[in-house]
């Protein structure tokens, strides 16, 4: 019975120790590595529990005082997690107010703090993992134009201009291209200009006739 009292009185002493730490304003590297095999799990088990359950304020001087001890791997999931619940926000309460809502709604709704909030919005167009998404997006583009150029060859007018408008504005882009050139409001072929408003005064059978053209010129979609 002795040996296992003096296990429970460890864990305490353990405890206490660790709680202790969180008791100082900022807790370094040195402070963790200074706790035993048995501290350290304990330690990790808080600090998820806190980050997992503390919001706001409470939040923002949680992930302070432990800045120096977490790894950029859980950097990133704060940051994505932040960022993903941002844009639910704003999208949530666009569609709530029919308008652009305040930082402070924003954080009412993520349950994040205003100064998080803006710190988030003035820099995440420079983080790397923003980047990193923007590429993703990129990635899929080519699959998304196939989908908008089925639509087009089909019929759909809305679709042409839209795939002109992209494979225009990918022209501009490649030396020596000049065919096809993408305006804020029109279609250019060399000294030809397509508009919407030229497009809705044209009667069916020149849409249809348009139509063939396009099917007859375009490469078909595998």
């Amino acid at each position: 019975m002795q040996p296992k009292e003096k296990g429970l009185q460890k864990l305490t002493e353990s405890e206490m120790k660790v709680n202790a730490l969180f008791d100082q304003k900022q807790i370094t590297k040195q402070d963790f590595d200074a706790l035993n095999e048995l501290e350290k799990p304990i330690f990790l088990k808080i600090v998820n529990e806190r980050i997992n359950t503390y919001k706001g304020k409470k939040k923002d001087a949680l992930l302070l005082q432990i800045e120096s001890i977490t790894d950029q791997n859980t950097k990133n999931e704060i940051w994505e997690i932040n960022h993903n619940q941002i844009t639910w926000a704003i999208s949530t309460l666009m569609q709530d107010f029919g308008r652009m809502p305040s930082k402070r709604e924003i954080a009412d709704k993520t349950e994040l703090s205003r100064q998080t909030v803006h710190k988030h919005l003035q820099e995440y167009r420079d983080s790397p993992l923003y980047q990193q998404q923007i590429e993703w997006f990129k990635f899929m583009s080519a699959k998304v134009l196939a989908k908008v150029f089925k639509f087009a060859v089909n019929g759909d007018i809305r679709a042409a201009r839209l795939y002109f408008d992209v494979v225009g504005s990918l022209s501009q882009q490649e030396a020596g291209s000049t065919l096809i050139k993408r305006q804020n409001n029109y279609i250019q072929i060399n000294s030809m200009v397509l508009s919407q408003d030229n497009i809705k005064s044209l009667k069916p059978e020149q849409v249809l006739q348009i139509e063939a053209i396009l099917k007859a010129a375009l490469p078909q979609p595998v």
